[in-house]
């Protein structure tokens, strides 16, 4: 009789409601568990992206033969000598060249305003005050502020020690990870075996393309504005290569900030400047792209931009960043399970018209 008059589904409604209060009541906390966690396990996270990444090359090396070991002693020597050519050769071009952008972006604004009655004094100032804030916290940093330089360093260099060190274990053990997973899968269910594998090929398609796209980015626009003369050739050769993590946008960048600074250097340069951009935006577009790529990862502009902004819009750079990535595992997922709704659908309307 008791149990008659008690409504469980009542207490059931109850309990999870006092649940959700809870957690609402206790948010900081979990957040900051939460972010505790992140910070704790994100350095492995990347250093397994990195890993990932590498794998390819690392089988290329391998089918040469070459030993695991040394192809991984290769392949980190070339990652390392490569950041350290990088900060210690370029980093003082670069910074010069940086110093002249900004003045000849000014420069630009200042012609604008003068010849063409356009008020652009506004950015003119930002854009000074910006490149004024920057010297001046570096000359703190230089000076004052050393202590504070070294310590940001020594965290930034602990980060990157450990990165560096869990890639080459993850990266040297990849094979057997990988094998793992796959006997794991095909054990509960070869269904999701199959899933995670088509997965896996389009992203290592996509890795494998995107580091190629990269190097090729990075010497052919530096090549192409060394020789129609551009005074920031490696600067735009290095945002070139950047500019492969943004879609479309950070090549339109690029080109808005070479033909900017090309103005204001003289009228040949400029256009010299947009006959290279438009040459090479149609080489990267008609042959490099689809030679590298291939029929692999083909995605439609619209979604591509609409992932970039979506991406941005949710979590900043980080989200543009993996926009393509997402966009690429989403897609792969929906086909894949299209297939399966469709044909079930498909055997529905069959049963119906049979009967």
């Amino acid at each position: 009789m008791l149990k008659n008059k008690i409504d469980f589904k009542l207490i059931n409604l109850a309990l999870v409601m006092l649940i959700i209060f809870l957690m609402y009541r206790t948010g900081n906390l979990w957040g900051g568990v939460f972010n505790t966690c992140l910070k704790i396990i994100s350095p492995f996270i990347v250093a397994f992206a990195v890993a990932y990444a590498l794998y390819p090359i690392l089988k290329f090396l391998q089918k040469k033969k070459i030993p695991k070991g040394v192809g991984i002693f290769i392949i980190l020597g070339v990652v390392l000598g490569t950041i350290v050519v990088l900060s210690v050769m370029v980093g003082p071009l670069l910074f010069n060249q940086v110093s002249s952008l900004f003045n000849s972006i000014i420069a630009f604004c200042k012609e604008l305003t003068t010849n063409y009655n356009i008020d652009l004094g506004g950015v003119q100032d930002s854009l000074s005050g910006v490149f004024d804030e920057i010297v001046k916290k570096l000359g703190t940093y230089v000076s004052d502020g050393a202590m504070n330089a070294i310590g940001l360093s020594i965290n930034y260099l602990s980060t990157f020690f450990i990165i560096f060190a869990a890639s080459i274990y993850i990266l040297s053990d990849m094979e057997r990870i990988r094998a793992s997973v796959k006997r794991y899968l095909v054990r509960k269910n070869e269904r999701a075996y199959v899933y995670v594998r088509r997965l896996d090929n389009e992203m290592q398609n996509y890795l494998g393309g995107f580091l190629k796209i990269v190097v090729i980015s990075f010497f052919e626009y530096s090549i192409a504005f060394t020789i129609i003369g551009h005074p920031n050739a490696i600067l735009l050769g290095l945002l070139a290569a950047l500019g492969n993590l943004i879609p479309y946008f950070g090549g339109i960048f690029v080109n808005i900030i070479a033909a900017i600074t090309a103005f204001v250097i003289n009228p040949a340069l400029f256009i010299r400047t947009c006959i290279a951009f438009a040459v090479l935006s149609n080489v990267d577009g008609y042959i490099i792209n689809p030679v590298v790529y291939g029929k692999s990862n083909e995605l439609h502009p619209l979604i591509t931009i609409f992932a970039v902004f979506a991406g941005g819009i949710l979590w900043g750079i980080a989200g543009i960043i993996m926009a393509l990535p997402l966009s690429i595992i989403l897609i792969t997922t929906y086909k894949f399970f299209g297939q399966d709704i469709t044909s079930k659908v498909g055997a529905i309307k069959g049963n119906k018209k049979k009967a």
